[in-house]
């Protein structure tokens, strides 16, 4: 089994370049985030006609989040309770059917902007709701995911300049507090169970040829509980998709992937 996410800045910017991506990597589950676009004017059957079903919670221009999925899936919430000013942020899904099914949710977390702008305590706030609800029902004996773009650089291995950013947006002691008692709900950063040590990155500014200096940040993660870890064959960042293919502009994020035993 194969299990995605990926923050593609603007659905329909990037719509054929998501197929592409669908076709060639064949991903049973991925969770996309800033869609920028409605429910409404969702478009379903490009997908279907590739196999997957969707379940969306969008917003016009900003935000939006969806699960795309090969196999059975069926909603069960969307939004972060009580963070509803955020916007469209969060969707969560069970995907997959009898003991292995995955409760799989996909998140894009607030920027925060910078330290000094009022969006910051307000992301702090976010993610101290998120661990919440997560804490509701993580459990290290069901395969829960949690996965997307959560604008936190959590170490300072996952920043390409940690002796310049450290204490600013995304490197601050407060968001990696947060990350953390994400984890501690009972969650692992899948990448890192795999690449310990390993410095990478899944976004890239597209400005100064960041990609390839390599100048990102790695703010995009696969988070799963205990079951899903014992599952784990590999994961990876998939840089080839932040590459612009046949004309068309890649996202300045990556998508990030792993494999999982069936069960």
């Amino acid at each position: 089994m194969q299990i995605a996410t990926w923050n593609i800045n603007g659905l329909r910017a990037r719509m054929d370049f998501i197929k592409l991506f669908l076709e060639e990597r064949e991903p049973d589950v991925i969770g996309l985030q800033e869609l920028k676009m409605e429910d409404g004017k969702f478009p379903h059957e490009p997908f279907e006609a590739l196999g997957y079903e969707a379940v969306t919670h969008g917003q016009k221009s900003w935000n939006g989040v969806a699960i795309l999925s090969r196999l059975p899936i069926e909603l069960i919430e969307a939004g972060l309770p009580g963070q509803e000013d955020f916007g469209s942020r969060l969707i969560r899904a069970r995907v997959g059917e009898g003991e292995f099914a995955l409760d799989f949710t996909t998140l894009y977390c607030p920027n925060g902007k910078s330290t000094d702008h009022d969006d910051f305590p307000r992301k702090l706030a976010w993610f101290d709701s998120l661990r919440k609800w997560a804490g509701g029902f993580v459990r290290s004996d069901t395969s829960a995911v949690l996965c997307g773009d959560f604008n936190i650089v959590p170490t300072g291995l996952d920043s390409w300049n940690e002796d310049d950013f450290g204490g600013f947006i995304f490197h601050t002691d407060e968001e990696r507090a947060r990350m953390a008692a994400l984890i501690d709900v009972g969650l692992s950063d899948l990448y890192r169970e795999r690449e310990p040590d390993t410095q990478a990155f899944s976004w890239w500014d597209y400005r100064g040829g960041s990609f390839h200096r390599k100048r990102g940040l790695r703010i995009d993660f696969l988070l799963g509980s205990k079951a899903v870890v014992e599952r784990l064959r590999s994961v990876e960042i998939d840089r080839d998709f932040r590459k612009k293919k046949e004309g068309m502009t890649a996202s300045d994020h990556a998508p990030v992937i792993a494999h999982l035993d069936a069960g």
